[in-house]
């Protein structure tokens, strides 16, 4: 795809990415991917930052400095560290933080002149911040919605939330007094799934879901060239010894318990039937909680343990550096792409196993937007489910038709054009777009 020159003079734009490389963290793979492209499509983006020895538990990443252009301008503002505030349980980076970053904003808004601003984050909290800059200085903003601000997936299912109940029922507080006032100054609104607009229309009766555009994290080719050449400096998964290694790389929780047991039931099934071949088949689960050490859970064992495959199965549930992860994927006998119980799940983890290129198994919710984008690429053994209900029969199917079929040693290649609109240029087009489209409806209003 070549890139297109502006026919109009760059707009500024003011990106509010509190987590940013060398911090490896997920919600700042927007803005990192972006960076590279904004220009072409007509942007100039500035990025406000928290320094990242303020980032509790963050994992460094230098080489993620190196994918986007080096003179992108980024300010990195400090704050309270966390051991000053960890005796009394509070590690938030917003709580934290939040000050120094709206101090910043206002003084380079007071000095300098920009067209919009975009809040990139699942820091909400820095959310508010766009109604403040919107009434001193006429800034519109556009809001990225990469998780739910409001989330009754917990409370309705029963389900744990992250960080405890105490915890995220304060979020939640926070939230049903900051989301309307947030949401009302918007001009745009970004969200990875399509069901995020219509459940914001139904909270909020006034709230326009046309103003959302649905953008799902790209992926990027370079990236994963990087990771082919890279080498982790502390090797998870034993390549070449004889084994059959399947990678997964990310977050797991208890409400991605659907798609493991399916998983772990099919192999076990597997295993009763050709115990020999079975048994050189292993499974690893890297990265599959948020929390910073020594405070991570397992969430992929004890599913495995309940099934009695726990001993082909691994599990690092600490965040590894960024293009580790890629690595692990990249070089994987065979990928599980595992989704969860809830429907609006982002379907944004299947695009770097896609650009792997390896043997894919794909277990999601039949309503996630994951399944079909894999139905338009055409990439590898694809599999929903509605409830636990499913779950015997999916094993069954997955037992014959990935495991003792031989699929799981079958790349399936894909269209390269069908991948084109989920690339990280792709999907800055898009942004770019909803940025248009945001000043034009600001410039619209009486």
């Amino acid at each position: 795809m070549k890139d297109p020159m502006p026919t109009r003079p760059a707009r500024r734009v003011l990106i509010v990415s509190p987590h940013f490389p060398p911090i490896n963290a997920p919600d700042m793979q927007r803005t990192r991917m972006a960076l590279p492209y904004l220009g072409a499509f007509g942007w100039v983006p500035v990025v406000l930052a928290v320094a990242p020895d303020l980032v509790e538990g963050g994992v460094l990443e230098p080489l993620l400095e190196k994918t986007y252009p080096s003179d992108i301008r980024v300010i990195r503002v400090r704050g309270i560290p966390a051991r000053a505030t960890r005796w009394a349980g509070i590690g938030s980076l917003w709580l934290r933080c939040g000050r120094a970053l709206r101090a910043a904003g206002d003084t380079l808004l007071r000095r300098e002149k920009f067209d919009l601003a975009f809040f990139s984050t699942t820091q909400f909290g820095a959310f508010t911040l766009g109604p403040r800059w919107k009434t001193r200085f006429g800034l519109p903003y556009v809001l990225d919605y990469q998780d739910p601000w409001l989330n009754d997936y917990y409370s309705a299912t029963h389900t744990p939330p992250p960080g405890g109940r105490l915890k995220f029922g304060f979020s939640q507080w926070c939230a049903r007094r900051r989301e309307p006032k947030v949401l009302r100054g918007a001009s745009g609104v970004v969200a990875v799934s399509g069901s995020y607009g219509a459940a914001l229309a139904r909270a909020y009766p006034w709230f326009d879901a046309g103003i959302t555009t649905v953008l799902p994290f790209g992926a990027a080719e370079q990236d994963v060239a990087t990771a082919r050449e890279h080498e982790p400096s502390v090797p998870l998964v034993p390549f070449g010894d004889g084994h059959f290694h399947h990678v997964y790389a990310g977050r797991c929780g208890p409400d991605m318990s659907t798609s493991l047991t399916i998983v772990f039931r099919a192999f076990k099934k597997f295993l009763a039937s050709r115990p020999a071949e079975a048994g050189l088949v292993r499974f690893h689960f890297i990265g599959t909680d948020y929390a910073p050490r020594p405070f991570g859970r397992n969430w992929a064992m004890p599913i495995a343990r309940a099934e009695g495959v726990d001993g082909y199965v691994a599990e690092h549930c600490y965040r590894v550096p960024y293009f580790d992860a890629l690595y692990y994927l990249s070089h994987a006998d065979a990928l599980v792409a595992v989704g969860s119980n809830d429907p609006t799940y982002s379907a944004s983890k299947i695009f770097p196993y896609v650009l792997a290129r390896r043997p894919m198994l794909v277990v999601f919710n039949s309503l996630s937007p994951v399944i079909p984008i894999a139905n338009a690429m055409n990439c590898g053994l694809r599999y929903a489910f509605r409830d636990p209900a499913d779950i015997d029969a999916l094993a069954d199917e997955v037992a014959n038709a990935w495991f003792m079929s031989g699929k799981m040693r079958e790349v399936v290649e894909i269209d390269p054009s069908s991948f084109l609109p989920y690339s990280a240029e792709g999907m800055t087009r898009a942004l770019a777009g909803c940025f248009d489209a945001a000043l034009g409806r600001h410039r619209m209003k009486p």
